[in-house]
């Protein structure tokens, strides 16, 4: 079966298309920026990934977030709600862990069906 990579790099690829499963890299936002506003650019960055691989937001299948701080947990669901709120929410894992460095406040990894 082929393995279709987009965005690839020396240590990881953007995205793998394996069959009809997509499987996004760890995507962050703007270092600095609010949770609210890494957020958002992440679901943008995840969204148009999806795209390029032939799938959509309705078709994630799972979710991992991480946060720096727990204590930014309903500042993130407030956006990851609302971008969830009309397709149906994936199944999602959320943690706590040390991101690349102290400015990045989010980071969310998603597998996706390819929409046949």
């Amino acid at each position: 079966m082929t393995i279709t990579r987009l965005d690839k790099g020396a240590r990881m690829s953007g995205a793998v298309i394996h069959g009809d499963t997509v499987y996004l890299s760890g995507q962050i936002g703007a270092p600095g920026e609010s949770v609210t506003v890494q957020t958002r650019a992440i679901l943008d960055q995840i969204e148009a990934l999806l795209d390029r691989a032939g799938s959509s937001r309705n078709h994630i299948l799972t979710a991992q977030i991480w946060l720096a701080d727990m204590a930014d947990f309903a500042e993130m669901n407030a956006v990851w709600d609302a971008w969830v709120a009309d397709i149906g929410a994936p199944a999602r894992a959320t943690g706590e862990a040390r991101l690349a460095t102290a400015d990045y406040k989010v980071e969310i990894i998603v597998t996706a069906a390819r929409a046949n």
